[in-house]
């Protein structure tokens, strides 16, 4: 179809003189494989919103398709990086011209996975080694009596985790290994991927492509409609105008504290500009946020290592003072192995180098450690382009938003909680959290993307009943929820559940939930204050105590949300649910995780954890 020329598609495909109008001024700016990969894009674009087969995975009229024509990319995802990098990846199969299928493991039926030839998993690996919550249900089964065997299998697992952390792509691993033992096949190795997974995750998604392409595109050419292979698109891929990669530049409007002047906490409540931008989000969704070091930090750091600030390097083509690398490039505020390892090779310290080949006791002393107090510890000298090149980049801080557009319109706003604390002699922030309530001053420009989060929605049907759990900071997406529920004029029932330290100090936004109940916005608040009397008190302590009740909204068709600590908290909530559905519902307690899991599968039991 030519570009130029609108053709009669019928009156519910056909485009408007000003969708066309914005087409033909976009595509004359792209170089022909970009125009190849875009058309891919767009197939498979098409096909996942819309569940129907496109022109390029659909066998032509008169043929038959077979589930062996396809290879099925399977995704789970916590905080939406995994879900991201499968989308990419079906784009770069639809532009090689490979019929691809992308699911998400919560929407997957577990026994057509006897009936697959071809399958990719993409998955994350959250707390404590835990799969996230989407592919709770297919980790599993598979490790059941139920799974079945798989002798024809052909499959490749890419795992996303974060080094620093001991169950590092545990999920990926899990699904590796059982997937094997089932008698599938490899189609390469599995790819664990750090936080800066980028090139790693590229690297894993050609592999795989070389290997299957030949086999795919020889059996479907005859009954589908393919699509040229032009140049190799990278796996991740923008889903909107600003992305991770292509972030906004907005501004802070605001940064104030909401916790008490002697509360344990500092919390802020932020408010930052989108105007100008068109970017729409959704309650549920999370802010990405781009932060950079404390120089202060980083000036000591150069000092430590005796560089000269302004000395260049070079990171991914780009040319820079070392300084500004340290600032806006690399991660300082946490540390990890890999920059312990390399660091070592430079300090050549025995007890430094004894602790490298204790893996558990390298966790521990990392996890209490930045960078900085590594280098003031065992003091070292290196080259700018060595320190740059042994750190790894920046990643984004992902926040909960905690509000809705139906109420802020151009505004995003969120509910940081300042990571401040003493260690080794010398104080300590944490990166974003620093940069957002400390450092970034009113009016400042910082970098910013919407991270869509679909595991955390709000019912379609607004008269349906919501039970949301979120202490401390998680309270941030249910304050978006009621500003969207009371737009909406929603009829359905609403109940809080809220904890923190003390009453007087730590009730965050306490009057605008007092209006929200007021105003008969918000039904029920269940309060769980765990330092104002002599036994600590917790969320998972008030649901029990309010089980009876909790179980009634659960039969009515309650939605129940959680968001906060993934490790403590959640883990709690959770187990307080198995009791009142095994309490106040006469179950085992097989049949109350049943139950839950059931809850899971119609999304209505849904957690953003962290």
């Amino acid at each position: 179809m030519s570009l130029n020329t609108q053709q009669n598609l019928g009156s519910t495909t056909a485009l408007s003189d000003t969708q066309w109008a914005q087409l033909n001024q976009l595509t004359p700016s792209l170089t022909p494989a970009q125009l190849g990969w875009l058309s891919g894009y767009l197939a498979g674009l098409a096909q996942t919103q819309t569940g129907v087969p496109t022109a390029h995975t659909s066998p032509m009229v008169g043929d038959s398709a077979s589930p062996e024509k396809f290879i099925t990319i399977l995704y789970g995802s916590q905080t939406g990086n995994a879900k991201a990098l499968a989308q990419g990846y079906k784009a770069k199969m639809d532009a090689a011209g490979i019929s691809a299928k992308l699911v998400n493991m919560a929407d997957y039926k577990v026994k057509q996975l006897k009936n697959e030839s071809h399958v990719v998993v993409i998955v994350s690996t959250h707390g404590e080694g835990d799969a996230p919550d989407d592919a709770v249900e297919l980790h599993d089964f598979l490790s059941s009596k139920k799974a079945p065997k798989l002798p024809n299998l052909s499959f490749s697992v890419l795992g996303l985790g974060d080094s620093s952390y001991e169950f590092f792509c545990q999920t990926a691993k899990d699904f590796d290994k059982k997937l094997e033992e089932l008698g599938a096949t490899r189609i390469v190795d599995r790819a664990d991927c750090d936080v800066d997974y980028d090139d790693a995750a590229d690297t894993w998604s050609q592999k795989v492509l070389d290997k299957v392409q030949d086999e795919l595109k020889a059996k479907s050419n005859s009954h589908v409609v393919s699509m040229p292979h032009v140049g190799k698109p990278s796996l991740s891929v923008a889903a909107a105008q600003y992305s991770k990669k292509n972030p906004y530049t907005a501004s802070l409007l605001d940064s104030q504290k909401i916790t008490g002047r002697d509360s344990v906490k500092d919390i802020r409540h932020i408010e930052i500009s989108l105007e100008d931008s068109s970017i729409q989000y959704r309650p549920g969704d999370a802010l990405g946020v781009w932060f950079k070091n404390d120089p202060v930090m980083v000036d000591e750091l150069l000092a430590l290592l005796e560089l000269d600030g302004s000395a260049q390097v070079t990171i991914s083509d780009d040319t820079l003072s070392v300084r500004d690398a340290l600032i806006e490039k690399r991660e300082l505020t946490q540390s990890y192995p890999s920059f312990a390892t390399a660091y070592a090779g430079l300090a050549n310290n025995p007890e430094l180098n004894a602790l490298i080949e204790d893996k558990a006791g390298l966790r521990a002393f990392l996890g209490e450690r930045q960078i900085i107090d590594i280098v003031r510890q065992y003091p070292a000298k290196a080259g700018a382009q060595a320190l740059v090149d042994m750190l790894r980049g920046i990643t984004p801080r992902l926040y909960s938003i905690a509000s809705s557009q139906a109420e802020v319109e151009d505004e995003v706003h969120l509910t940081v909680a300042l990571v401040e604390y003493d260690a080794h002699g010398q104080v300590h922030q944490g990166g974003a959290s620093g940069y957002l309530a400390q450092r970034l001053e009113e009016g400042g420009e910082v970098q910013v993307f919407v991270e869509k989060n679909d595991n955390f929605r709000l019912p379609e049907s607004t008269d349906t009943p919501v039970i949301m759990v979120g202490p401390g900071t998680g309270i941030a997406p249910f304050r978006a929820f009621m500003q969207e529920r009371e737009a909406q004029e929603a009829e359905g029932k609403n109940w809080l559940f809220f904890g923190n330290p003390n009453y007087t100090q730590d009730f965050l936004y306490q009057t605008e939930w007092q209006r929200f109940v007021k105003d008969g916005v918000l039904n029920k608040v269940t309060l769980a204050f765990s330092r104002d009397q002599e036994d600590k008190i917790y969320v998972q302590h008030r649901l029990l105590e309010q089980g009876a009740e909790v179980f009634e909204w659960l039969e009515q068709g309650a939605h129940f949300y959680v968001c906060g600590d993934a490790n403590h908290m959640a883990k709690d909530v959770h187990a307080a649910l198995v009791e009142i559905v095994q309490k106040h519902g006469a179950k085992s307690a097989e049949a109350a995780e049943e139950y839950l899991t059931a809850l899971r599968r119609a999304k209505r039991y849904q957690k953003d954890v962290y």
